[in-house]
C-alpha cells in the first residue's frame, strides 16, 4: 500500500492511492480509520489489516492524485534519526581528502538526532540565507516504525517497520563543516528542514524486492537524484552496508522506539553534492531556483524547489 498525506480543499487528511484516486480513510472507514498518520501508525497491524480486507470497496470513492496537494506523509514524526550506513558514501568522502577508512565503522551503526520539528514534504521550500550558503541535498530511504519496542534483537527487528519512504536531509555545508570541528556532529547545519515523501510505502508493497540474510532484510530498489533534470546521484538499497534491523536493534539498545518514529539511512554512494564535489574536483551547490529531484523505485519520487528567502 500506499499512504499519504494530503490536502484537499482546505483540508489535511490521511490517505490510500488506489489505481490513481487518493481515498479518504478516515470518511470511508466511516471513522474506524484515523485521520492522521501518526494516530493511524499507533495501531499499524490493525488498521493496515482493515485497508486491505477493504480495498475493494474502497477503490470507488477518491479523488485523482493530481488533484490533491501531498505533504509529507508524517507532517510530525514522533522522532527523527538519521543513520551512516552505506559504507561506499563514507569511504568516498574519506578517500577524496587522503584519509583511510575509519575503522570503528564496522563495530555497530551510528546515527544522530535531527529535528522533527522541521519536516517537509514535496513542493517548494524555503532557506534562510545563512542556511543556504554550500546548500546540499542527501538521497536518502527511510523506515517508518510502527509499534513500540525496547532492546529488539535483529532478527526481529524488521517487524517494527510500517514502512518506507524517500529522505532529503538537506544540509548547509558551510555551517556542517565549522561544526565538526567540535566532534559534537551536526547541529545547525541539519536542522533547518528535512522533506519526506511522498508516500509511506509499506513492506507488503515491497516484497518481491525484498532480500533476506541473517541480519535483516535489503531491498533491489534503484536510488537517483537528478539536478534540474540532470542525473547526479545513482545507488541502490541493496548496497546498504547496516541493515535498519541492525540499526534499530542498535537505537532500541535501552530506550524505546514508537510508531511514527523516523530512522534515515545516511546518504547512499554519490548521494549528495559534497561527496560529488569531492571526488569531481568541483564546486556546485543548491541555489535559488534549482529543483532537486529523489527517486527511489517503487517508492515514486520527491522533488523540492529551493527558494532563498
Amino acid at each position: 500500500m500506499k499512504y499519504l498525506t494530503y490536502s484537499f480543499e482546505s483540508k489535511t487528511s490521511l490517505g490510500v492511492l488506489i489505481n490513481g484516486q487518493v481515498i479518504n480513510l478516515n470518511k470511508a472507514s466511516k471513522g474506524i480509520i484515523p485521520n492522521c498518520m501518526i494516530d493511524f501508525l499507533k495501531e499499524f497491524e490493525s488498521n493496515h489489516l482493515w485497508v486491505k480486507k477493504n480495498i475493494n470497496q474502497l477503490s470507488s470513492n477518491g479523488v485523482k492524485l493530481e488533484n490533491v496537494v501531498i505533504n509529507s506523509p508524517l507532517p510530525r514524526p514522533h522522532s527523527l534519526r538519521d543513520a551512516y550506513a552505506f559504507r561506499q558514501h563514507v569511504e568516498a568522502g574519506r578517500k577524496s581528502r587522503g584519509l583511510e577508512m575509519i575503522p570503528e565503522y564496522d563495530l555497530f551503526p551510528v546515527f544522530y538526532y535531527s529535528n522533527h520539528n522541521a519536516v517537509g514534504g514535496p513542493g517548494e521550500i524555503c532557506i534562510q540565507k545563512e542556511q543556504s550558503i554550500k546548500l546540499d541535498y542527501e538521497l536518502e530511504i527511510a523506515a517508518v516504525i510502527g509499534k513500540k519496542g525496547i532492546n529488539i534483537d535483529i532478527d526481529k527487528a524488521d517487524d517494527y517497520i510500517a514502512g518506507f519512504t524517500i529522505m532529503n536531509d538537506l544540509s548547509a555545508r558551510s555551517l556542517q563543516k565549522e561544526e565538526m570541528k567540535l566532534s559534537l556532529g551536526p547541529a545547525k547545519g541539519k536542522d533547518f528542514l528535512t522533506t519526506l515523501g511522498p508516500f509511506l510505502v509499506t513492506k507488503d508493497y515491497l516484497e518481491k524486492f525484498c532480500i533476506s540474510s541473517s541480519n535483516g532484510n535489503r531491498y533491489d530498489l534503484d536510488m537517483k537524484a537528478f539536478l534540474n533534470g540532470k542525473l547526479l546521484s545513482k545507488d541502490n538499497f541493496k548496497n546498504i552496508s547496516w541493515t535498519f534491523a541492525e540499526i534499530i536493534s542498535r537505537v532500541s539498545n535501552g530506550t524505546y522506539i514508537y510508531p511514527g518514529d523516523v530512522i534515515g539511512s545516511g546518504t547512499c554512494a554519490t548521494g549528495c553534492l559534497l561527496e560529488l564535489n569531492q571526488t569531481n574536483k568541483t564546486d556546485i551547490w543548491l541555489n535559488d531556483g534549482d529543483e532537486i529531484t529523489l527517486e527511489i523505485e517503487n517508492l515514486s519520487s520527491l522533488t523540492n524547489t529551493v527558494k532563498i528567502v
